[in-house]
């Protein structure tokens, strides 16, 4: 199924947003915050009990009868407060701040979807789409698309079309809400609501320049870490094409070491592979018909 993204672009609170709007609400008529999570900056006035835009007028009121909670994400519709989180088919999914004026995770249950020690999510999927050195005119494939930042990066590179695939709708809803993910509704991007091992094989051959593959913890996603479905991505992959695969370190400070099985697949099948420790995963190379 093509998901059709319909951005919800309602102002964003945050704990840090409200204590900065109370902090500066002492000291004059009127003050510039963001209201988006960093991407653009606003005018808000104080008036009376309100807090007003040109869009919107809020009584103060209600900001105070939330309880802010660190990491706590909130819109407002036009008529009340909505904390982006909500439980779906046995699972909780809650939009998180991880630091002031850069773009949240997603919890599932407790389990963030990015890395968030000492880099922000943003941060992390630009990596990925460096280590793939996407360029203009170039087709990618992201599987997993999550919150889309990568997808939406890879076409901020100049990527002329984008395909990315999320079996998971839920995780699509979500982003919905999102300030970051807003750019998924881009024409050049497509987004596939399948599991990926079964759409993989409807894809024709030798099609994308480059793939984002950034699968969940193979616990959670085995199937996604299988010599079938390396098959399938070195088959749909262009000679010359470049592969980015985060890993993960599951079970690293028990002594596993996962990348050693991913690279023996990816090898079998045909990839050379190159591991990167600061992703951590492996870059995959398909050689050129000619070498």
């Amino acid at each position: 199924m093509i998901y059709r993204f319909r951005p919800k672009n309602y102002p964003i609170f945050t704990l840090t947003t409200v204590e900065e709007i109370f902090q500066k609400r002492t000291k004059g008529g009127s003050c510039i915050v963001t209201l988006d999570m960093g991407r653009t900056s606003s005018k808000i006035f104080f008036i009376n009990d309100l807090i007003c835009t040109n869009a919107f007028k809020i009584p103060i009121c209600k900001l105070k009868d939330i309880k802010w909670r660190e990491g706590d994400i909130y819109c407002y519709n036009g008529e009340c407060f909505l904390k982006i989180a909500f439980f779906g088919d046995g699972k909780y999914y809650r939009l998180r701040e991880v630091r002031f004026n850069t773009a949240p995770t997603l919890e599932i249950s407790g389990i963030h979807m990015h890395r968030i020690k000492n880099i922000t999510p943003w941060e992390d999927s630009l990596m990925k789409i460096r280590l793939a050195k996407i360029r203009r005119g170039h087709k990618v494939l992201d599987i997993c698309t999550g919150l889309g930042y990568t997808a939406i990066l890879a076409m901020l590179r100049g990527a002329i079309s984008v395909t990315t695939i999320e079996r998971d709708i839920n995780v699509l809803k979500i982003a919905e809400y999102n300030p970051w993910s807003r750019e998924l509704a881009d024409e050049r991007i497509k987004i596939v609501v399948s599991r990926a091992e079964e759409y993989l094989p409807k894809l024709p051959s030798n099609h994308f320049d480059r793939i984002i593959h950034d699968p969940p913890r193979m616990a959670l996603a085995g199937e996604l870490y299988s010599k079938k479905f390396y098959t399938e991505t070195y088959r749909v992959l262009k000679p010359g094409g470049i592969m980015v695969h985060y890993t993960g370190q599951p079970g690293y400070l028990s002594g596993k070491n996962i990348i050693a099985g991913v690279c023996r697949r990816l090898k079998e099948v045909g990839f050379k592979v190159k591991i990167v420790k600061e992703l951590p995963g492996v870059v995959c190379y398909k050689p050129n018909i000619n070498t």
